[in-house]
């Protein structure tokens, strides 16, 4: 594995404060390694989004970060905490290191300036002594680069397809040619050919550039084919980290297992799609244990009760993924240990 380039460590971030509080997102540990495509899945709700929008410090009120570290290694210098930079050094640091693709492109487009307006302003922002010539030759650079014709560069969002105005946003986000990119769900309005199209020049601008990407969705199956990890969000924690290949494979918890089996295969013999029953979790008010044992067809005893540790199963010789269930504790988990004796 290449060195990381962000780690997210203990990461907690709340929607208001004090005992009214919910906690979206609780104790993540994530790791983002150079050239790595990093897929997170889960349901609407499960914190995704809130997690993207913590590390960048994007998140709108009442959103409150309550702990953690989310660590960025540059190519020079020393590694440092972003949640601590200044708002001068935050500014510096968007777009020029880490960039964010938001979810809707229509919605992040500003419906009443043309695209090349809006991708010279972002150049312009860190660079105040580029010329407009400059600027524009970048803007025509980057619409080649995601397969748009250069003379969009005169048209409004609304004149653009939904596919191509995705295409204006990671050419966006890849203005400043970040080392980070963030993509939040965005493929979910497109159909599935396009979002085919839209994954396809993803991997061979990865490939091209070498940029690392965290890609967040709800649709599993889109992350199987094209990343390198996964990690399965629910109610608000990590519960499960492996390669592409192996979740696919033999995913051990069975929110993964789950999610693996809500969506039909395109190959091999018909299969019964079994889906999860029951809605995800209130964040207001979670189970005491495992949140997702309500829903769960193999909860036992322990799972009412204790919140599962995120570890190595001690019953996989394997170190490249972790998992929080029941079913397969982690070796070094005393509470594990003391439950199922």
């Amino acid at each position: 594995m290449n060195e990381p380039v962000l780690e997210i460590k203990g990461l907690d971030v709340d929607y208001g404060v004090g005992a009214e509080a919910v906690h979206a997102v609780q104790d993540v540990h994530l790791t983002l390694h150079r050239g790595e495509v990093l897929g997170l899945a889960g349901e609407s709700g499960s914190g995704k989004s809130t997690l993207a929008y913590g590390l960048t410090r994007l998140l709108p009120p009442p959103g409150v970060i309550r702990g953690g570290e989310v660590i960025y290694h540059p190519d020079d210098g020393e590694p440092y905490d972003v949640l601590q930079l200044t708002p001068k050094q935050l500014r510096d640091f968007r777009w020029a290191e880490t960039s964010i693709v938001f979810q809707g492109a229509m919605n992040s487009l500003n419906p009443v300036h043309k695209v090349s307006t809006q991708l010279m302003d972002v150049i312009k922002a860190h660079d105040p002594r580029s010329t407009r010539a400059s600027r524009l030759a970048r803007a025509r650079e980057l619409l080649r680069l995601v397969g748009i014709a250069a003379d969009r560069l005169d048209a409004y969002p609304h004149q653009l397809s939904g596919g191509m105005r995705q295409r204006v946003m990671i050419a966006m986000a890849l203005a400043l040619e970040p080392r980070v990119v963030i993509m939040d769900e965005p493929t979910t309005a497109l159909d599935v050919v396009m979002q085919r199209q839209i994954l396809a020049q993803l991997v061979e601008l990865r490939e091209r550039l070498g940029f690392s990407v965290l890609f967040i969705t709800h649709d599993l199956s889109l992350l199987v084919e094209f990343s390198d990890r996964i990690a399965i969000m629910y109610g608000g924690r990590i519960v499960e980290q492996a390669r592409g290949v192996d979740l696919y494979r033999d995913a051990l918890h069975p929110y993964s297992d789950g999610l693996l089996h809500s969506f039909p295969a395109l190959r091999g013999p018909r299969r019964e799609l079994t889906g999860i029953p029951g809605s995800p979790p209130d964040q207001r008010s979670l189970p005491l244990g495992c949140a997702f044992a309500p829903r769960c067809p193999h909860a036992f005893e322990p799972c009412a009760g204790h919140v599962p540790v995120l570890g190595a199963p001690a019953d996989r010789d394997d170190t490249t993924r972790t998992v929080a269930c029941w079913l397969h504790p982690a070796e070094d988990d005393a509470t594990a240990t003391l439950s199922l004796s």
